[in-house]
């Protein structure tokens, strides 16, 4: 990575503070901390768009033309999420989850953002439930992570943490269309603030979905069957 785009990113990244106390494994905190760095540069970069250089700038700094961004950015991405999982994978395997008591906090995250965003989150979720359970990783971050295979196993989200945007194709243009994003369907809606409350989450449904620039409504699964592909 060129020198002037690591400095750019680390002014965009959300930093993970220095644990109070040095962790039982030193070294693998210092691993997860880099793993967290780069899982986030890329999705810096590709959705927050209010904090990033001017393009012409970004590009240069990339080595890209401004108008090959677009894409050289997510697939980036896709690139860097895949060495990482194969990581983290083998971290697993070797420690089970990297909790607080190993590798302290907020490193003990770093592993569930790359899980977070990969295919195999199916996999690791009774993982991810056991280290939350024990308390060596936010109770929230299992909710987000067991909404999200909800969402994509086409079932109704528990937390109401997750939202889902698609694209139409328009028969007159040729060309696919971005609707607007909405909260996938969450069971019983109408409790889904105390169950966000007793799991840690310091916002309500319609706080988060505000937060993501979404206006909050109560959709069914059988509502987003309607609406057109």
């Amino acid at each position: 990575m060129k020198p002037l785009l690591f400095g750019l990113l680390l002014l965009l990244l959300p930093p993970l503070a220095a644990a109070q106390t040095t962790p039982p494994n030193p070294r693998l905190k210092h691993e997860l901390d880099s793993i967290y760095a780069v899982d986030q540069q890329w999705r810096s970069l590709l959705f927050a768009p209010r904090r990033r250089p001017r393009p012409d700038s970004l590009a240069r700094a990339l080595g890209v033309t401004r108008e090959s961004l677009p894409t050289y950015i997510p697939r980036q991405m896709l690139r860097t999420d895949s060495t990482n999982l194969l990581r983290v994978k083998q971290i697993l395997k070797q420690y089970g989850y990297p909790g607080k008591t190993l590798v302290g906090e907020p490193t003990n995250e770093a592993a569930w953002y790359v899980i977070q965003h990969s295919d195999d989150i199916d996999q690791y979720l009774p993982l991810i439930k056991k280290a939350a359970a024990k308390g060596e990783l936010p109770f929230y971050l299992y909710a987000q992570m067991l909404d999200r295979q909800l969402m994509r196993a086409g079932k109704a989200q528990v937390y109401g943490t997750q939202a889902f945007g698609y694209s139409v194709l328009n028969p007159q243009t040729g060309r696919r269309e971005a609707q607007p994003p909405f909260v996938w369907p969450i069971k019983e809606p109408d409790q889904v603030n105390e169950r966000r409350k007793k799991a840690g989450f310091p916002t309500t449904v319609e706080q988060n979905a505000a937060n993501l620039g979404i206006q909050y409504r109560v959709l069914t699964l059988k509502d987003v069957e309607k609406m057109p592909k």
